[in-house]
This record gives structure tokens, C-alpha cells and sequence, in this order.
């Protein structure tokens, strides 16, 4: 067992079944997991904006019995008035037994990791990694498919700084026979380290393309994403970027029925309000679903059955 979730990778494919397992009897059976953290304490420390990852942390320590203290940006902690994150989580980690935390740097969590005297997860850094986003996505994925085996993956939009691209093609790639398209405008596209590191070094099969419409017709799982203009440094570049792929009704209807198509939101307008009706739809199914999957793995990391 991992102390603490920093990167995916880190689980094992047999420790992902066994959390997917944990969160599909958490929503079977509710009520059995009502009192299992009561008396533990979470700590949230985001030091970026967040609304679903935060608050699903909240939502899945409150509905396991426990406790939650923390902060929802850097300005209204101690970082405001320089205190490193080595210094926050030691004193943090005296207060709690389990901390989430949110950085905009890549490898803060890990550095937290290193001092915290209780399990840290990493709820994103930066545009590295996002493992908890990912072990929803996987949720999501097993609800709708029934598993993780021989699927085409569309991963759309800002490829090079989307944290949950980046997690997501690197546990999907772990399973027999997917296959990655990925679309995007060249400023966006996926980084080198996955394709090389990630993708031909376990064999897997991949293309990049600029083009959704060309692409729709094979894909089983869309993954839209937004382009984030926190991560650009030239507000004309976003501008430029940020309507290169907006999904609508119109380019669904060469899609595959039972194709789903997932977000890791907040959206702006890279899918359509006219999509949210469609039954292929999964995005809002993933956000119930990060509650669900952060409840199994709040109970892996503190060793609670």
C-alpha cells in the first residue's frame, strides 16, 4: 500500500481494480461506510482554485463520518506571508491524518510528501499530474464500459498542459489493447515524455491528428478538454487557441451510439449546453463519481477495510 497518491503510477493495475471495487460498494451499500472515519481529519490545502476537487474531498470525508480543516487558496494561508509548503504541511500534518492538496507548481505534493508526518494526495500540480481526476475518469469508465481493455481514446483540446491527459493516458496505456488519437492544434499537443516515455515504451498505439471531425467516427471515449488560460503566458495565444474545438450536436451524429463523451470540468464553451442532453453525455457522471472513488482511496491510505 502507497502512504501516500503523489502520481498514478504508483498503483498497481491490481490496486486500481481494488479501489474501483471499493468505490462500486461504497455506492451499493452507503450506509456501511457511514462511520468509518469518524474521529480522522482531513486537511485540504489548495493553493489554486478549485470547486469539484475540493469540495469532493469535503463531500466524501463528511459522508465516511470524519472531519475537515484546511484552506481554499494561498492568499488566505500562511503562504501569503512566505511560509514555504515544506514548513505548511509539517505544522498541517499535526493536525489532521490525511491531507489533500492542490499546488500550481509541478512536484510541490511530492516535496509535501517528504515532510508530512500523514498520507498526502496529490489534487493536482501544476499541469504534471491529477491521479485523483484519473481514478474518476476510470470510474466513470468501468460504469459505462464494463472495463479498461481494447478502446479507442480521443483525447481533445489542450493536450500539453492538461494534467488529466496527461494521468489518464498514462493509466489507460497499462491496459491491453487501447489505442490513443489525439486531437489538438500543434501549440497544444501532447508532450514528447508521454509519447516517448509513456506510449513507445510499452508499444502502445497512437496518432495525433488536428482534426475531431475525421476523428469521431472511431472513438469509444471522447475526452474533451478546456484550454486553460491560467497556464499561458501570452494572453493572444489564448485567445487565438481557446475556440479551436467546440463539440455540438452536429458533430455527434457520425459518433458511435454508445460512444461516451467525458470532461474533467469547469468548461467554458469547448462542449456545447445542447450536448448535456445527449445519453452519451458522461461528464456530470464523472464529478458524482470523483466522490465515490476519493472515498475508496481516503480508506486505502489510512487502513481502514
Amino acid at each position: 500500500m502507497v502512504e501516500s497518491l503523489i502520481d498514478i503510477n504508483q498503483l498497481t493495475v491490481e490496486e486500481i481494480d481494488e479501489l474501483i471495487k471499493k468505490a462500486e460498494d461504497i455506492i451499493a451499500n452507503p450506509e456501511k461506510y457511514a462511520h468509518k472515519c469518524e474521529g480522522k481529519k482531513l486537511a485540504t490545502l489548495f493553493y489554486e482554485p478549485s470547486t469539484r476537487t475540493r469540495l469532493s474531498f469535503e463531500a466524501a470525508m463528511y459522508e465516511l463520518g470524519g472531519n475537515v480543516l484546511g484552506f481554499q487558496s494561498a492568499k488566505n494561508s500562511s503562504a501569503s506571508k512566505g511560509e514555504s509548503v515544506s514548513d505548511t504541511v509539517r505544522v498541517v500534518s499535526g493536525y489532521a491524518d490525511i491531507i489533500a492538496m492542490r499546488h500550481p507548481k509541478e512536484g510541490a505534493p511530492l516535496v509535501a510528501a517528504m515532510k508530512s508526518l500523514v498520507p498526502i494526495i496529490n489534487a493536482g500540480d501544476g499541469g504534471h499530474n491529477h491521479p485523483t481526476q484519473t481514478l474518476a475518469d476510470m470510474l466513470t469508465i468501468y460504469r459505462k464500459k464494463g472495463g479498461f481493455e481494447n478502446l479507442t481514446i480521443g483525447m481533445c483540446g489542450d493536450l500539453k498542459f492538461g494534467r488529466t491527459v496527461h494521468s489518464l493516458t498514462n493509466a489507460m496505456s497499462r491496459y491491453e489493447g487501447n489505442k490513443f488519437v489525439f486531437i489538438s492544434p500543434d501549440e497544444l499537443k501532447i508532450p514528447d515524455y508521454i509519447k516517448t516515455d509513456v506510449l513507445d515504451r510499452k508499444g502502445v498505439e497512437y496518432e495525433e491528428t488536428r482534426s475531431l471531425e475525421e476523428s469521431i467516427p472511431d472513438l469509444d471515449i471522447l475526452y474533451m478538454t478546456r484550454v486553460q488560460q491560467e497556464r499561458f503566458f501570452n494572453e493572444a495565444d489564448y485567445l487565438r487557441l481557446r475556440d479551436t474545438y467546440i463539440l455540438n450536436e452536429q458533430k455527434l451524429k457520425n459518433a458511435k451510439k454508445d460512444m461516451i463523451i467525458m470532461h474533467p470540468l469547469p468548461r467554458v464553451n469547448e462542449i456545447s449546453v445542447e450536448v448535456d442532453d445527449d445519453p452519451r453525455a458522461c461528464y456530470f457522471d464523472q464529478t458524482l463519481n470523483g466522490k465515490y472513488i476519493r472515498m475508496a482511496l481516503i480508506l486505502k491510505l489510512l487502513g481502514i477495510n
